[in-house]
């Protein structure tokens, strides 16, 4: 270090091996030293640092010193630069050198040396790249600057908004024009995630006079209404913007407005037989995307779904990232779980997912989706996973609508597992994110599955206004049944758990009149009319397994053994009971408790015990279906949750718990759960 510093004084230089805390003083020594006589490399140094290059053009103050004779070649200075230990052998000026030179150098002189530069560029027809960015975080205002930097921006605003919106600001660092990059903006930060930046943005340009750019923004605006749950906003926004300029923004007003009920404004927006303006792979995916809704309204939509998945295929390939008020995928997995497809729709998630269908901010519903085609094929696990994939596939929070749905999910989750505690804490997430949403045609699913967890929970008055609004949304649209369906049939199910025949009649008199369209609706109103039979204990249980196994094969097996796992619960032939518990079991097989990938068999009432003597041989005293029995008590489960969670009646499970008490000679129930859990840990000693 010593030699290096001797050498450096030798030419008049100051050491560049320096403390950061060091530069601002340091700067003046190096300036006052970089004067007479080393003024030209000064000079040199300060056009190297503020971005021109070696071998090129310098500035023409210095090339004409330099042609003039006036100083040393450009070799001789660059020497001594090098020799200096102030510049690489690349031409690069060392990182403390350059910024003391540009500490110290007047702004004035800095940007009349850029804008030369940029000139310099401009002239050899050389694009700027990272310099622009640079020049405009440095505080460079300038045109041409601004103009590289929108036309990046614009080139990267479909394929990574994220970036994108980092240009139009170093943009607008640059000079360019706020309003006129407004819609750009503003769709660059809704497919970053960010709905506020959006919003402010989009709030602004959409109060002018003659907004620029005036589609784009509408589009950006009914995305962001979307995501917040509010899709009728959108509806409002293509409203105020008219057929006359909504252009290849007309399918998307149409999602956007039959969303909320509005089949005349979408009619009036979008022809579906009309070709698209422009032959491209994305106006065509546009135009199938809005063409399928308009199809999934019809009596017969079966030509809806493959209609979006092929849209949703083609801006797969486009790798786009729109400002969309949902993707074709979404809604091509929402038609496949309203029409009985839920594996279907996990597979459009997962390519949708794969191929960055919608960007990043698409994510979390699509794999909400997903986790929602697992919980209705009961694979709870596979339901979670996806879950928590969602929650992590962006770094904002969860906007409102995917809130909701994943609160919606926790809820199916819980009830179908039977868990009474964390039913009702999902149930308290689920209450709150209902209050920050609307109702739309695209959020059924969960509003089907909240109002069935209502009627268990006996909380059916906070969700009554929601389900009205379902009700008059789908009046709107003339019932139609590819959406109205499953709606029905959870209304249905509803209406069986709060034992109201009054309210199951309208929805299952129109699953009834659906039928004769709909496969799905032929399906659930099998399985209600088994319902009431076997609640009025008139089973027959052929129709009920019949019921039960077509259940199963629309992508519902936890419902179709529930149902015939209840119907074996009240069955009065033993026959029967065995038949329907045999159904359950090969639509709902359970954990084997010794964890050997055996199925648990829901033993019938009067099922033998194991051992000889009606008791298990560990000794401890119970069955092991009392076992079972006990683990659910322990828990704190009423007599109808624990039959709900085994597949065995209230009072067969009210006998096993008495015969559990006579057995251990409980006094009480408190002296019971003790005894229960001494006979349990003995079990468990005796694994271990």
């Amino acid at each position: 270090m010593a030699g290096n510093e001797v050498h450096l004084a030798d030419h008049g230089f100051l050491p560049v091996e320096l403390n950061h805390s060091q530069l601002p003083h340091v700067a003046e020594q190096m300036a006052g030293q970089l004067k007479g006589a080393n003024a030209a490399v000064r000079e040199l140094l300060l056009a190297l640092s503020v971005g021109f290059a070696l071998p090129g053009p310098l500035p023409a103050d210095l090339q004409r010193k330099i042609d003039g004779g006036d100083v040393e070649g450009l070799d001789a200075l660059v020497e001594r630069a090098e020799s200096a230990g102030l510049l690489t052998p690349d031409g690069t000026v060392v990182g403390p050198a350059q910024h003391a030179l540009l500490t110290v150098a007047p702004t004035t002189r800095v940007h009349a040396l850029q804008r030369e530069l940029v000139s310099a560029y401009a002239e050899h027809g050389q694009p700027l790249g990272d310099l622009a960015r640079e020049l405009a975080r440095g505080g460079l205002a300038d045109p041409r600057v601004a103009a590289e930097l929108e036309h990046a921006g614009d080139k990267a605003l479909e394929q990574d908004p994220g970036l994108a919106a980092q240009l139009y600001d170093e943009a607008l660092l640059a000079g360019a024009d706020e309003l006129g990059t407004a819609a750009r903006r503003a769709q660059a930060a809704v497919g970053n995630g960010d709905l506020d930046t959006a919003t402010r943005i989009i709030d602004t340009l959409l109060v002018c006079a003659d907004p620029p750019d005036v589609r784009r923004g509408v589009d950006v605006a009914a995305a962001v209404w979307a995501q917040r749950g509010m899709l009728a906003r959108g509806g409002d926004a293509y409203s105020w913007l008219g057929a006359s300029r909504a252009g290849t923004s007309a399918p998307l007003a149409a999602v956007t407005m039959i969303g909320s009920g509005n089949v005349r404004g979408a009619k009036s927006l979008f022809r579906a037989e009309a070709p698209p303006a422009a032959p491209t792979l994305l106006a065509v995916a546009l135009a199938e995307t809005g063409k399928g809704i308009m199809e999934s309204l019809a009596v017969e939509p079966h030509r809806a779904l493959p209609v979006l998945i092929h849209a949703s295929d083609m801006l797969n390939g486009t790798g786009a990232a729109l400002p969309l008020p949902d993707t074709p995928a979404a809604l091509a997995a929402l038609l496949a779980l309203h029409t009985g497809e839920p594996h279907l729709a996990e597979t459009v998630c997962m390519s949708a997912v794969a191929a960055g269908q919608g960007g990043n901010a698409a994510k979390p519903r699509l794999f909400l989706l997903q986790a929602w085609s697992a919980m209705q094929q009961d694979r709870l696990e596979d339901a979670r996973l996806a879950i928590n994939e969602a929650s992590k596939a962006n770094h904002w929070p969860l906007v409102p609508r995917d809130e909701f749905m994943c609160a919606a999910l926790e809820v199916g989750i819980a009830r179908r597992n039977g868990e009474i505690a964390q039913l009702v804490m999902a149930w308290e997430r689920a209450h709150e994110a209902m209050l920050h949403i609307s109702v739309d045609l695209y959020s059924l699913l969960p509003w089907g599955e909240l109002m069935i967890a209502a009627a268990r929970l006996r909380e059916t008055h906070r969700v009554a206004h929601y389900l009205d609004e379902a009700n008059q949304l789908l009046g709107h649209l003339g019932d139609p049944p590819l959406w109205a369906v499953p709606f029905h049939w959870a209304a249905v199910q509803a209406a069986l758990l709060s034992d109201s025949p009054a309210e199951l009649a309208p929805h299952a008199t129109a699953l009834a009149r659906a039928a004769a369209h709909s496969h799905l609706a032929a399906v659930f109103a099998a399985a209600g009319k088994a319902w009431v039979t076997v609640l009025a204990r008139k089973i027959r249980p052929a129709d009920v397994e019949a019921a039960a196994r077509a259940l199963g094969r629309v992508g519902m097996p936890w419902e179709g053994a529930r149902l015939a796992g209840h119907a074996a619960a009240r069955a009065e032939e033993r026959k029967d009971m065995v038949r329907l518990l045999s159904c359950a079991r090969d639509l709902h097989p359970q954990p084997s408790e010794a964890g050997n990938g055996k199925s648990r068999v829901p033993e019938s009432r009067d099922a033998p015990a194991v051992g000889t003597n009606g008791t298990n041989p560990d000794g401890s005293g119970l069955s092991d279906r009392e076992k079972e029995v006990a683990r659910l008590v322990l828990e704190g489960k009423t007599y109808r949750e624990i039959g709900e969670a085994i597949y065995i009646s209230p009072r067969t499970a009210e006998h096993h718990i008495a015969r559990m008490r006579r057995r251990l000679g409980a006094e009480n129930r408190s002296d019971l759960m003790t005894r229960l859990r001494l006979a349990l840990d003995s079990e468990d000693r005796q694994k271990e």
